[in-house]
């Protein structure tokens, strides 16, 4: 295997025509020039140099590896270069992936911080909700994930082989029309909304919304599904439903006809942000993973 530091050598021997010369260029001794100029020649498999009294000239194999040591130590140059910038936040790449009221509250907050501390860091946003989103990761279209679980059985084992940074603890309360007979009640047990018309967010959410309900005895009649959480807002507003939705889902969003209402049984959802063992360690994503948490907490 050739070597970038045996490269070196060999250029500044070709440059200056004696090992000598070198070593003073280098900053080095004259029989250390020698040894790596040998170990060089090993290395190569064929003579590099032909030494002739006091004089020292390249043999064609020496003429090629000169010839293309130039570009390579420039090239090596300029890899330890940005290398550095990234481990030193000068520059750097996040894919971050978001569920879409993560994205509206908790990122912008992040990565405002971020740019204003690392502004050559760039950071690309896509909106999925899990379990998408952590699919994404796992097969690396992404570097850090915002995602969230309900406190259900068998989630710790959901992501035992990535990253989990806990970032908050997001409620979820139900939303009536204004004028419904509970809109004043406060408190509401979620068995007393059993005949009513249900609006439902994603997937995930969907499922926990019915397995709440059947477990208060009462199967949810949902006519609506839609992940977009101001539609939701809007439909209940509009007294075409009830809705059960996370406090974060609020937050950027003002209820307009709606009145919000704490449901019992109490259901909460871990929000985390998720990365790979691996990915942990890289500079950017580290700053990301703080930021992120950071905004949680504010």
């Amino acid at each position: 295997m050739i070597e970038a530091r045996h490269l070196r050598v060999l250029r500044a021997v070709a440059t200056t025509g004696s090992f000598s010369a070198a070593a003073r260029e280098l900053g080095c001794t004259q029989p250390a020039v020698s040894q790596q100029m040998k170990a060089l020649e090993s290395s190569a498999g064929t003579p590099l140099l032909i030494r002739t009294g006091r004089e020292m000239r390249l043999t064609q194999a020496g003429e090629a590896l000169v010839r293309h040591a130039s570009g390579i130590l420039a090239g090596l140059t300029a890899a330890e270069e940005e290398v550095a910038a990234i481990a030193g936040l000068r520059a750097g790449r996040v894919r971050l992936v978001s569920f879409p009221s993560g994205s509206s509250t908790l990122v912008p907050t992040a990565l405002a911080a971020l740019r204003a501390a690392h502004p050559g860091t760039r950071v690309s946003l896509v909106d999925a909700e899990p379990p998408r989103s952590v699919e994404m990761l796992r097969d690396g279209d992404c570097d850090v994930a915002l995602a969230f679980r309900y406190d259900t059985a068998g989630a710790e084992s959901e992501w035992a082989d990535l990253v989990v940074r806990p970032l908050l603890v997001d409620r979820l309360v139900g939303l009536v029309p204004d004028g419904h007979r509970l809109a004043e009640a406060g408190k509401v047990a979620i068995g007393d909304l059993a005949e009513e018309s249900w609006i439902a967010g994603c997937p995930r959410c969907r499922r926990q919304l019915v397995e709440v309900c059947e477990s208060a005895g009462f199967t949810p009649r949902i006519d609506f599904a839609t992940d977009d959480y101001p539609a939701v807002i809007g439909l209940v507003g509009a007294g075409l439903g009830v809705a059960v939705l996370p406090e974060l889902a609020l937050e950027s969003v003002r209820p307009k006809g709606a009145r919000l209402v704490t449901v019992e049984p109490s259901v909460h959802r871990e929000i985390v942000a998720l990365t790979l063992p691996d990915l942990a360690h890289v500079p950017a994503v580290s700053a990301t993973l703080s930021q992120l948490t950071l905004a949680a907490s504010r």
